[in-house]
């Protein structure tokens, strides 16, 4: 599931910095929420991080804080996870160049894996390139341009775009159709899916192709 703000107000966005994501672990439906009003880059590392905490069998809340994370030998090992998936250390060293500017690369490295600079800063750390300091501190500049980034990005979109991806295609799909089997009633089905209007419940429904 993926949303950035709380239920359907849009005046409550969920900040990045209060947390990224969460698992809940669950025999049945395990899930994975990811914080919508994140970066793409941000949200793809938080996906894979939360899929490990599955892989573990633990539920979590996330902020992938490196503070916080150094000390929890869990989080760690999930990001360690979630870098290793996305960025290879072994093809990340063919690819990164010692000498060369590390600025100058930041960024076509983060396009090249697909993820955010602030995982390539990671990486650096972990390859021996950055100490501890120089990567908190470099850190904190990629963080207030993604900041300000997200701040000018605004708002928008179409609803029945974002709706599905908030509460994933299949459980939408799923409960739309067993409502109109008959088998759950309209108006569980529209909290289930928190919504108030039967002229939104059915705009989804046709936008699904679910009939």
């Amino acid at each position: 599931m993926i949303s950035g703000i709380v239920g359907s107000n849009t005046h409550r966005a969920l900040d990045p910095k209060e947390f990224r994501g969460f698992a809940l672990v669950d025999p049945r439906a395990a899930v994975v929420f990811v914080n919508g009003a994140d970066s793409k880059a941000a949200q793809v590392f938080t996906l894979v991080h939360e899929l490990a905490h599955l892989w573990l069998g633990e539920t979590a809340l996330s902020d992938l804080d490196p503070r916080s994370v150094r000390s929890n030998d869990v989080e760690r090992w999930c990001n360690q996870v979630a870098a290793e998936f996305l960025v290879p250390m072994s093809e990340f060293r063919e690819r990164f160049d010692r000498r060369r500017d590390l600025r100058g690369q930041l960024r076509p490295l983060a396009e090249l894996f697909r993820v955010s600079t602030q995982v390539i800063l990671g990486r650096l750390r972990e390859a021996g390139v950055l100490s501890w300091d120089q990567y908190m501190a470099e850190l904190e500049v990629e963080r207030e341009a993604v900041a300000a980034f997200l701040a000018d990005r605004g708002g928008g979109g179409n609803y029945y775009n974002t709706k599905p991806v908030q509460v994933s295609r299949r459980f939408a799909s799923a409960v739309i159709a067993s409502a109109k089997e008959g088998r759950t009633p309209y108006t569980r089905a529209m909290r289930l899916l928190d919504m108030k209007k039967e002229s939104t419940f059915d705009g989804l429904a046709e936008h699904l192709g679910v009939v």
